[in-house]
């Protein structure tokens, strides 16, 4: 019975991460941030966290540099719900449930975004050890503002059995 309940739980913080990144990191979503928030009220500053993840379908011109951009970003994306569904899985079975199980998904998104952001930072144009740095520390800001959408999602999980 413990084993389907770290699943469950593990299943929950992966779709919900599989969501955020759908729903508020797609290109019409992040362009739409871009033009219409303001960066310096809480509810811009905020929007902008959520869109972090950002894939794109297209590249936003066509030189070489905005392709590696464009499959930095997806990758990026596709690697923070890897690493998030890696970090989930290991310590999911670990918790009781309750405020651990919520700590534990609020924390796999703050590790596995950053992870993410650092692993794909070396892809995109002009890459350096800082830049990459730099990319984990914004990531990892994504995770701390947004990543208790996973916790409660992990926690829920937990108490589905």
């Amino acid at each position: 019975m413990a084993l389907f309940r770290s699943r469950t739980a593990t299943g929950a913080g992966i779709l919900a991460t599989v969501l955020l990144v759908l729903i508020f990191g797609n290109q019409i979503f992040t362009e739409w941030v871009d033009r219409h928030s303001d960066g310096s009220t809480v509810w811009g500053f905020f929007l902008r966290k959520l869109a972090w993840p950002r894939w794109w379908i297209t590249p936003r011109d066509g030189s070489g540099d905005a392709a590696r951009d464009l499959l930095a970003n997806d990758l990026r994306a596709l690697l923070t719900i890897l690493f998030v569904a890696l970090v989930l899985a290991v310590s999911a079975r670990t918790v009781a449930g309750g405020g651990g199980a919520f700590i534990v998904g609020w924390a796999a998104l703050i590790f596995g975004s950053a992870l993410a952001a650092f692993t794909t930072a070396f892809i995109v144009s002009d890459p350096s050890m800082l830049g990459a740095f730099q990319a984990a520390v914004e990531a990892s800001g994504y995770g701390l503002f947004v990543g208790w959408i996973v916790g409660i999602a992990v926690a829920a999980g937990r108490k589905a059995d």
